[in-house]
Formats: C-alpha cells, structure tokens, sequence
C-alpha cells in the first residue's frame, strides 16, 4: 500500500449536501494515506472545520446573499457558483502554490465546478475531478447530444413511455431531468461538465466495479482519461461517526431509540433527501398510505420539504396518536445509522445516489420516487437492473402507497428482492478488502497522483 508523504491535496465539492458529503468522505479517505488535506469551500453552505481538526479549510468569497440562496433553482446557483468563485480561486492558488512547503500533486474538485479548469490550466496544476453521482446516470448526460438528435430531448410528456432505443434500459421518463424554466440552460451545463471531466487527469467516482461494471467499461473507452472507482466511500472506516460532521443539517438521534423497540425489518423508512419538495395533497396521500399499511414507520419531514408549509401542519389532528406509537417522525436523521439498524425493512428513498448506495450497502429493499436529475437514472438501475427495488414514480395515492409496501414487506416478491438487496451488500463489502476492486483503484489512485507531483513542481 503506498502512502503520501510530504504531499498536500486541495478538495473543492459544490455547497449542496449530497455533494459535501461525499467529497469530505473522499478527503478522509486520502488523509488516512499519508496526504495533507485542505478543503476549498463556498461560504455558502460551509462545512464546520471543527468537525476536522485534522484538515485545514480554505473559504473563498462566493458574494451569494441569503434571498438569492433561497429564491434560486439549482441550475441558477450553479451559474452563480461557477462565475464568482473563479477570481478568488485563482488568488488563493496563486498565493498557495507559491508559499506551500508541502508539493502539491493536483487539485480535486466536484464534476460540477466548471470554473476549476481554467483556473488549474493557467497553473499547470493537474485536476481530478469527483463525480458524486453514479457511472450509469453520467452515461445517461454523456449521451445528451446523441439522445437530442435522435429528438428524445427536449423532454415531450406525450412520449415518457417510449423506450429509449439508444440508451437501454432507459424509458423516456427515466431519462435526467431538473424543474427549471430553461432546459436549455441545463442541457449546456451538462454538456459543459461531460467535457470538463473528459478534459481532467482522471475521474474519481463513488461507485464499485461490480455494481456498474458494464458502464464503467463503456465510459472508460468514451472519455478516455483514468478512472478510479473507489466507492463506497462512507464503507472506506469501521465506524460512521463522522457522518453527523457532514450534514448541514442536525440529525435527531432520537429516532435511533425507537427503533430499537421495533420488531426485526419491520419498519418503512422514508426520506425524500435534503433538496426535494412534495405538495401538501402529495403529503397527506403518503401519511395515509403510511398508516393504512400497518407497518411501522420512521418518517424524515425536513422543514421545507412540503411547499407551502413550515413542517407538520399538514397532518389531520391527533395524526400520530392514533397510530398508538406506529409512527416516528423527524426533522431528519443520521441515515446510514438507521439504514445499518435490523428493526428497517424497507427505505422509500427519493433515489439520490448518496441514498441509494446507502441502501445497497445495508442490503435493504427500496421503494423508488425519484424528483429530478440523476434521481431517475438511479432509480431505474435499483428497480430494473439490480433489481432491489420496486418503482412508485405515478401519482402519489394511499391506495397505491400502502399496496407497494405491503409488496416490500410481506409479497411474493420480496424474497428476490432481498435476496439481490443482500447479494450486492455483500459485494459492496468485498470490493472494499485487501485484492478487491475498489481496494485495488485506491492503490492505483494514490500511486498516479504521487506521479503528477513531477509536472506540478516544474511548474512552480
């Protein structure tokens, strides 16, 4: 196993939580090799470097103001991102590459900071970049141009049921799509960060070899730049304590209690992620269906994620008392804690990737609602292709609800299910070990990026 030694690595992930998480996750990974860390951040959405003592943070002005956070859509804040932080990105390396006793090999940043390449060009510094998301969902915008010409895109609502010949198993519907009013807005940004990773000293993706085999191979030949597929990340150390430290949000461990009363994979755990929104209707059709199923359940209601309301106004009253200790709702809790405990049988996620690995790494059965973005591509894979869980994209009814986790819980289904859900846990394990794949690109990505440290130093 080789380590670093006298070398200094610089991460940049975008301020959003299933971004952080996993580059923070990545810097540990890294630390525990030999290498200094320092994280580059946004002041929005900082990280609190007390939680790491043992990397040193570096924040650049972002001059993103508190109503421009919260009235702007994803794709608009990424825009803004990208514009501003390029001059103070490029001060603050000019300063550091100059000063740093330490040599600097390369500089690691999220896929999604188009603003990294030029900056890193101008200095001859090699950049690696960190793709949170999975190798199959990156295929699906890598293939934006060819799925545009073939006039899949833009998106037509009279077509979401025809399969995309082009890109399999894909439908229509299953294909990356983000609620703004300029898709075209989207599908350049896309565009412009498939070519910013093809243009990189190599991608970093949290993902492993036997869970998106096929992809990788396929991806490997169309950017032809290393790969390095050394997820899961969070599977990296024995225990997950760091994982509150990497959430903008306070977990309520007090969920962790209840479960421990609960009976052996009978609870549905739900949480729809940090960024997804639901109405008010779509809330109170997911409560009912929740309690007509008679399973237990563990509830995340971010504040906001229901449009229009502060947290659980929604709720008929004396909601929960009538479930006679049923149900558990919280703000949000420490998930892979939760997901890792016996008492949960099933998650109802809304398929981030973060989420999704999770799960698959606990080995428990999903019940996919995907919103946007990636969310699609992922739960298509864990529905379809892995086969580890079952689809509920269609109108959120009670009916429907409390019919899907009964399916999870007691159908004739749910045998495979769990049988595919423990099979891949299994490999997610495996691949972590000394000889197993993920194990073995670690090696080989600690060894490449000692190598670059050559052209860095000519450079300064």
């Amino acid at each position: 196993m080789e380590r670093a030694k006298g070398e200094r690595l610089l991460l940049m992930a975008s301020p959003l939580q299933g971004h952080i998480t996993p580059l923070l996750n990545l810097a540990e990974i890294l630390f525990s090799r030999g290498f200094s860390i320092t994280i580059v951040h946004t002041l929005f959405n900082s990280p609190d470097p007390s939680s790491y003592p043992h990397f040193d943070f570096h924040a650049i002005a972002d001059g993103i103001s508190h109503a421009e956070a919260s009235t702007l859509d994803g794709l608009h804040l990424s825009d803004l991102i990208n514009v501003r932080c390029k001059d103070p990105l490029e001060e603050y390396l000019a300063a550091v590459l100059s000063q740093s006793k330490e040599r600097v090999p390369c500089f690691i940043a999220d896929a999604s900071l188009l603003f990294i390449q030029p900056v890193c060009h101008h200095f001859k510094l090699p950049r690696l970049v960190l793709r949170t998301g999975g190798a199959s969902s990156f295929l699906a915008f890598a293939s934006f141009p060819l799925l545009r010409q073939k006039g899949y895109l833009p998106i037509q609502e009279s077509r979401l049921e025809e399969p995309v010949l082009d890109l399999p198993p894909f439908k229509v519907k299953d294909l990356p799509k983000i609620p703004s009013q300029d898709p075209e807005a989207f599908y350049e940004l896309v565009c412009r960060f498939v070519e910013s990773c093809r243009a990189s000293s190599g991608v970093i993706w949290n993902t492993f070899e036997e869970l998106e085999s096929s992809v990788l191979t396929k991806l490997r030949q169309d950017l032809s730049v290393p790969m390095y597929p050394i997820g899961p990340f969070h599977k990296h150390f024995l225990t997950s304590s760091s994982t509150s430290f990497t959430s903008l949000l306070a977990p309520d461990k007090s969920c962790m209690s209840w479960l421990d009363t609960q009976e052996h994979r009978s609870v549905v755990y739900v949480s729809f992620g940090s960024v997804s929104t639901i109405s008010k209707v779509e809330f109170l059709e997911i409560a009912w269906g929740l309690a007509n199923s008679k399973q237990p359940f563990l509830w995340v209601v971010r504040p906001g994620l229901i449009r229009g309301s502060e947290w659980l106004e929604p709720l008929p009253s004396g909601f929960l008392e009538n479930l006679g200790g049923r149900g558990y709702i919280v703000k949000w809790a420490p998930q892979e804690q939760v997901l890792s405990h016996p008492a949960v049988g099933v998650f109802w996620t809304h398929n981030g990737w973060n989420s999704t690995l999770e799960s698959i790494c606990e080995g428990v059965p999903m019940i996919c609602t995907p919103c946007f973005a990636d969310q699609k591509v992922n739960a298509k894979y864990a529905s379809d292709v892995w086969k580890v869980g079952v689809d509920l994209q269609n109108k959120l009814e009670r009916g429907e609800v409390e019919e899907t986790i009964k399916k999870l819980m007691v159908g004739d289904e749910v045998n495979e299910i769990r049988e595919n859900a423990l099979n891949l846990k299994e490999k997610a394990s495996v691949c972590l070990k000394q000889g197993g794949s993920s194990y073995s690109s670690l090696d080989s990505l600690v060894s490449d990026m000692l190598s670059l440290e050559c052209s860095t130093s000519k450079a300064h």
